[in-house]
Parts: C-alpha cells; sequence; structure tokens
C-alpha cells in the first residue's frame, strides 16, 4: 500500500521573504539604503544592483494579450 507524507503548503514555514512594497519605505536587504528602479515585475536597487519582485507581482498573473482582427474574404468588399 503507497502512504503519502506530503503536508499542506504554509506560507510561514517558508521563512523570509524579501519583496518590494508600494507605498512603503523598502530599505534594500544588500544595502539599506532606499533609491529603487521599478519596473514591471521586479525592483532593483538604484546602488548595489539587488533585485526584489513586486508584492502586487504575485497578486496579479502575467496575462499574454491577443488581438484578432477579422479580414473580408470576398472581393467585393474591396470594390470601390
Amino acid at each position: 500500500m503507497l502512504s503519502s507524507n506530503v503536508t499542506a503548503f504554509n506560507p510561514a514555514r517558508r521563512g523570509y521573504h524579501a519583496v518590494y512594497r508600494d507605498n512603503e519605505v523598502n530599505h534594500c536587504p544588500g544595502c539599506g539604503r532606499t533609491h529603487w528602479y521599478v519596473g514591471r515585475t521586479l525592483a532593483e536597487c538604484g546602488f548595489c544592483a539587488t533585485a526584489l519582485p513586486l508584492n502586487e507581482s504575485f497578486r496579479q498573473p502575467a496575462a499574454a494579450v491577443f488581438i484578432s482582427r477579422s479580414r473580408p474574404h470576398s472581393p467585393s468588399a474591396f470594390a470601390a
């Protein structure tokens, strides 16, 4: 008989998780300074180049945008 010792996911057991939080003072874990270059998914320290994920990027998964344009198939549609 097979048994599984898998436990449920517990985020508290993950430990320290450094992220960049909007509208807060964010100190760099590498150098302690507060100057950041903020992109779409990462924030990079302006002094030591430590990169942190944005806290908001975990809530909004990246979704691809597809634009579809239909074209007329009949030649009469192009007639003047």
